[in-house]
C-alpha cells in the first residue's frame, strides 16, 4: 500500500511541475508592459516573467545581469542590477563581516524603486539555505529574509 501511495505522489508531483512549466511559459504580456520596456531599454531583449503579481523582464544593462518588474499598465515598480560584491557600500561589507562572517556572500545587488529609493542586496548561504540581507542607501540593515 506504501508503494502505491508513493507511486501516486510521484506521478501526481510529475504532473503538477509539468502543468506549472507550461503556464509559465504561456506568459502573455501586456502592450503597455511592452512598450514601457522597450522605451525604458532600448534594444535589449527580455525574458518576461511572473513576480509579485507583476511582468518581471530579465535581461542585461553593461553586461550585467538585470531584472525590472512592471505592473499590468507598464509602471516600472523595481529594478535589480547585480553588482560585483566589492560594489556594496562599505557599511554593507561591514556588517556582513561582524554579523556573518563564517557565510559567503553569493550574489550583491542594487535595487531601484519607482520613487527612486535605492537598496542593496546580499544574498548569502547560511545553514543550507539562501538568505537576502538587505540595507538602505547608506548601508544600514534593514532586515534578513529567506530568498528564493
Amino acid at each position: 500500500m506504501k508503494k502505491v501511495f508513493l507511486v501516486v505522489a510521484i506521478v501526481f508531483s510529475a504532473t503538477l511541475l509539468a502543468q506549472s512549466e507550461e503556464n509559465s511559459k504561456k506568459i502573455v504580456v501586456p502592450t503597455d508592459v511592452k512598450a514601457a520596456f522597450s522605451k525604458e531599454f532600448p534594444n535589449n531583449i527580455a525574458k518576461w516573467g511572473m513576480e509579485d503579481g507583476g511582468y518581471e523582464a530579465e535581461f542585461k544593462i553593461k553586461g550585467s545581469d538585470a531584472s525590472a518588474v512592471y505592473d499590468k499598465k507598464g509602471h516600472r515598480k523595481v529594478l535589480e542590477i547585480a553588482i560585483k560584491t566589492a560594489e556594496l557600500p562599505v557599511n554593507v561589507l561591514e556588517y556582513l563581516k561582524k554579523n556573518y562572517a563564517s557565510n559567503k556572500i553569493t550574489e550583491a545587488a542594487k535595487i531601484t524603486d519607482d520613487k527612486n529609493t535605492v537598496t542593496y542586496e546580499a544574498e548569502i548561504g547560511k545553514d543550507g539555505k539562501s538568505y537576502d540581507v538587505l540595507f538602505n542607501f547608506n548601508g544600514k540593515f534593514i532586515k534578513i529574509v529567506e530568498g528564493d
